[in-house]
């Protein structure tokens, strides 16, 4: 039995030339924070639901009362003449271990591929030991030639020695990448620490930085203002889950390495 399932909800559409942008949860739930915003502001089309016997052995109660898996969730916004389409990777989770976020990567870059998409850009969080007073925003990637290419004013290009391994999808889209000539582009925020903080300031970096690399005229306005709405919905699921997932996947890690972790995926 397999242990994935990637069902499309409806048709599959026809996409030109799309760009992948991934936000998954991590520290500070920074990128998650902002492909969820892109994904409302955008008006963004869900295509797809992902499921897996690799997530947390877990349900969620809603709002009704009943329960749900935790799910990934691909959506895609179509731009019209000139623009290449985007779609979005978001969801509740990640896999949580080695083999799984590998297969479960690969079976990203499939999907990509399938839509002769070559770009893909990952968000994420840089764990501090203080709250921030204005994140400052790294980057890296597979390709110095796509860094060039995104990289603004705004954007810090040394990441080298400023965090340790990107654990994580974040991570591993952007190496796997490599192998099948894609090129990949991380973009990470500095935030707090705690697994119970909530990154707004550091997603509204990263969304700035996006907005000016792909012209995306998006409203940031409204991030502020839906600040106490997405707190809710999001540190609900993360208080939830944080036992199951964050602190198996940084048990792990520092078991591996012997040492913390400023960075996961």
């Amino acid at each position: 039995m397999s242990t994935w399932k990637f069902d499309y909800v409806g048709k599959r559409p026809r996409l030109a030339n799309p760009m992948l942008i991934e936000g998954l949860p991590g520290i500070g739930n920074v990128g998650k924070v902002a492909v969820d915003f892109l994904i409302d502001e955008m008006d963004a089309k869900k295509i797809m639901t992902i499921t897996s016997y690799t997530f947390p052995h877990s349900v969620f109660v809603n709002e009704d009362n009943l329960v749900e898996l935790p799910t990934i969730e691909i959506f895609c916004k179509k731009r019209g003449k000139n623009k290449r389409d985007l779609l979005f990777l978001a969801g509740d989770v990640q896999p949580i271990d080695e083999v799984s976020s590998y297969e479960f990567c690969d079976k990203i870059l499939d999907l990509l591929e399938s839509f002769h998409g070559k770009e893909l850009i990952t968000l994420g969080g840089i764990g501090l030991a203080d709250i921030p007073k204005s994140p400052k925003v790294y980057c890296t990637g597979n390709s110095s030639e796509m860094i060039k290419k995104y990289r603004t004013k705004n954007v810090e290009g040394n990441l080298y020695g400023a965090v340790g391994p990107i654990v994580g999808v974040s991570g591993l889209l952007l190496g796997l990448a490599s192998r099948r000539k894609m090129t990949a582009i991380t973009f990470l925020a500095e935030t707090y620490g705690h697994p119970m903080y909530l990154g707004i300031k550091g997603a509204k970096e990263i969304l700035k930085v996006l907005d000016e690399n792909l012209k995306l005229k998006i409203n940031l306005k409204r991030l502020e203002t839906e600040i106490k709405q997405i707190e809710s919905e999001i540190m609900k699921k993360t208080e939830e889950l944080s036992n199951v997932t964050r602190q198996t996947a940084l048990k792990k890690l520092r078991g591996k390495l012997g040492k913390e972790t400023s960075y996961i995926g």
